[in-house]
């Protein structure tokens, strides 16, 4: 058994935050705050504390579904993209850029959450964007 502890920043807000990662055999078990960080002075918040729990969740998706014949399919990567980026430029085309919204989560990190932000902005010219994740 080899335990291992991985020091690292939260990934869920712009605070900073360090926390040590509990790795056990190269799983992911726990989350701890460090306590040398000036930021979270070895506290963490409930976003912080979970953190690690989807990563080896038997729930999380590994693999893109899309629905056929009103049942969800195992796709490539490639067809799941190819779809999803027709049926949006479809619906903009059809009814303008306000038409679509995008809802983030707070499993992402910030980059991404960026990202998504800058994609639905420039993208499609709309501010229909939100956050799950209000601190």
């Amino acid at each position: 058994m080899e335990l291992n502890y991985v020091r690292t920043t939260c990934p869920y807000c712009g605070c900073g935050c360090e926390m040590l990662l509990e790795v056990l055999d190269g799983k992911l078990l726990g989350t701890f705050p460090a306590k040398t960080n000036p930021m979270n002075q070895g506290k963490l918040c409930i976003k912080g504390w979970n953190a690690h729990e989807f990563v080896q969740s038997p729930e999380r998706l590994t693999k893109p579904l899309i629905r056929k014949n009103g049942e969800l399919v195992e796709v490539s990567w490639d067809e799941a993209l190819d779809f999803t980026a027709s049926k949006l430029k479809e619906i903009k085309d059809a009814h303008g850029g306000d038409s679509v919204a995008f809802l983030t989560s707070a499993k992402c990190t910030n980059e991404e959450n960026y990202l998504l932000q800058k994609f639905c902005r420039i993208g499609f010219g709309t501010n229909n964007i939100d956050h799950c994740a209000r601190l």
